[in-house]
């Protein structure tokens, strides 16, 4: 199983240096990825902005969004920007696409909640064209940058409902399951996926990411308390029982990378509570190289 990790760009506060910093140390060590979540009504960095700058500090870890909110953009200018993205860093772009929920996201960028699942799939299908080099439509000639994999940067679709999960007949090279960091769970939405892509007669098998936060060191409970309960703060209740859940210790955070490498997880990133650069240092103890 590989190991991804995530960089503190979605941390209130953090500056360009640790992100930068944050990759370069990434790189050297054995990390697999680094990957961003995404948000619009908070102050995080834009993912695709950002690891347009990641890009230039480094040449060998993936960038993986994880995930980007596809309908909350235009899919022309979505299709543009990865593709450039994906060339600029030599086909290392992961694309972890997924719906979005949080309200207040669609109402910044005037997009409409209620039919984001119809407007996915038909951001899917036009990214696909574009990617392909194939003309938008008879007035629309093809738009490039081409990307370097042929036909588009790795897609992994992230979804909890079943009708989520069924794009994977059509769409996407693998599923991607999010940071509750619950490995049963993952395994359960990764069975549903693996099914879904049998089902839809696709060949091989799709590969299958998951995600946790973590924290290490002498304060890690406080300052994993401090990032998840103002990220998830729409959450209420709910946010502080997913932050007591969080691994604290090198044993509670060697035990849950364990538990999805028994359930066959081809690669787990950990994202990080702490914005602090001994993070990298004391997540490489525990998985070395």
């Amino acid at each position: 199983m590989k190991i991804g990790i995530g960089l503190p760009a979605n941390i209130p506060g953090v500056r360009r240096e640790l992100i930068l910093d944050w990759a370069r140390r990434a790189e050297a060590g054995p990390f697999s990825s680094l990957a961003l979540v995404d948000r619009v009504v908070y102050p995080n960095f834009e993912p695709l902005i950002t690891f347009a700058a990641v890009a230039a500090v480094t040449e060998r870890v993936r960038l993986v969004t994880s995930v980007l909110l596809a309908p909350l953009r235009d899919a022309t200018l979505l299709a543009k920007q990865s593709a450039s993205l994906d060339a600029l860093s030599n086909g290392r772009l992961t694309l972890g696409l997924g719906v979005g929920s949080r309200e207040d996201d669609f109402r910044a960028t005037a997009t409409s909640l209620h039919d984001r699942g119809k407007r996915f799939d038909l951001q899917l299908a036009q990214m696909t064209r574009i990617w392909a080099g194939q003309a938008l439509s008879e007035q629309v000639g093809p738009i490039g940058p081409a990307p370097v994999r042929a036909g588009g940067p790795e897609i992994l679709l992230g979804a909890y409902s079943p009708a989520g999960i069924q794009r994977l007949g059509r769409w996407g090279d693998g599923y991607i399951a999010g940071g509750g960091g619950d490995s049963e769970r993952a395994r359960q939405l990764f069975n549903m996926a693996g099914k879904v892509w049998q089902e839809a007669g696709r060949a091989g098998k799709p590969r299958l990411v998951a995600c946790m936060y973590y924290g290490l060191g002498p304060n890690a409970s406080e300052g994993i308390h401090t990032t998840i309960l103002n990220y998830y703060s729409f959450m209420g209740p709910m946010a502080q029982q997913m932050a007591n859940n969080i691994p604290a210790t090198p044993e509670a955070v060697s035990k849950a990378i364990a538990s999805f490498t028994d359930i066959g997880v081809d690669e787990l990133i950990l994202w990080p509570c702490i914005p602090d650069l001994d993070q990298v240092s004391r997540l490489e103890d525990l998985v070395g190289r």
